[in-house]
C-alpha cells in the first residue's frame, strides 16, 4: 500500500485530501505543520508528500529542504497559493516534483499524484 504524507495547515484541505487518497487505496498521513511533519517522516518512509507553502513556523521551502535530505528521492508535490510569477521563482529556489496552484482542481491533483506514485513502483 501507498503512503503519502499531507502537510497543510488548513484542516479542510487536510481532510478532504485525506478521504480522496483514502478511497484510492492510499495511506494517508496528515501533518498541521512542518515539525509535525518532520517527526512523521522520521518514523515512517513515505511514497510521496503533499506540502503546502505556506506553513506556520517553518515555511514550506525550508520543510521540503529538510524532506529532501532526509529522503533525496521521495517525490514532493508542493500546493501554494502564490501567484503565478512568485510560483515560477519558487520552483526555481526550490526542488518539488509538480506544483499545484491553490485552489487546486482536486481531480487533476489526485490523477497526476497517483500517476507519478505508480510509475515510482
Amino acid at each position: 500500500m501507498k503512503k503519502i504524507l499531507i502537510v497543510d495547515d488548513q484542516k479542510g484541505i487536510r481532510i478532504l485530501l485525506d478521504e480522496i487518497f483514502t478511497s484510492e487505496g492510499v495511506k494517508t498521513y496528515l501533518a498541521s505543520n512542518g515539525k509535525e511533519a518532520l517527526k512523521i517522516l522520521e518514523e515512517t518512509k513515505m511514497d510521496g508528500v503533499l506540502l503546502d507553502m505556506k506553513l506556520p513556523g517553518m515555511d514550506g521551502k525550508e520543510v521540503l529542504k529538510k524532506m529532501k535530505a532526509l529522503y533525496s528521492d521521495m517525490p514532493v508535490f508542493m500546493m501554494t497559493a502564490y501567484d503565478e510569477g512568485e510560483m515560477r521563482v519558487q520552483e526555481n529556489s526550490c526542488h518539488a516534483d509538480y506544483y499545484f496552484p491553490k485552489p487546486f482542481n482536486v481531480h487533476e491533483l489526485k490523477n497526476t499524484v497517483l500517476e507519478l506514485l505508480e510509475k515510482r513502483l
